[in-house]
């Protein structure tokens, strides 16, 4: 079966950290950039972070840069997110979702999907997310 689940969400103070994971089954990761999205409650879906295959290119949105840091472990068939110093308004359902990224498929393509961090340009497979709150 063919599927992306994340871990690693919880409940965490201002200024804590978490490590979310996205696991990828039933295929490898080798030839699909990763994105990473958050959904807060009431709000539009926005994109966080992507990683681009075997050059490892990461791309962040302007509100985690400095915090967030993306990485993929293609042994494990994994990609984390690394979240420190973490905000309230970083509370949401996390998301990773993959975009064929191979030989196929002009990788100036892929560049463009991970630094516009849109979630509609993701089309191959969504993960079912993981809830990160953010409370004093």
């Amino acid at each position: 079966q063919v599927q992306l689940v994340e871990s690693g969400g919880d409940l965490v103070q201002p200024g804590g950290s978490l490590r979310l994971s996205c696991a990828a089954s039933g295929f490898t990761l080798n030839d699909y950039a990763i994105g990473w999205f958050r959904q807060a409650p009431g709000k539009e879906r926005e994109g966080v972070s992507c990683i681009t295959t075997s050059d490892g290119n990461t791309y962040y949105a302007d509100s985690v840069k400095g915090r967030f840091t993306i990485s993929r472990d293609n042994a494990k068939n994994t990609v984390f997110l690394q979240m420190n110093s973490l905000k309230i308004e970083d509370t949401g359902v996390y998301y990773c979702a993959a975009v064929y990224s191979g030989p196929l498929r002009p990788y100036t393509f892929v560049q463009a999907m991970c630094i516009g961090l849109s979630p509609d340009k993701f089309l191959e497979l969504w993960g079912q997310g993981t809830l990160v709150t953010v409370s004093s």
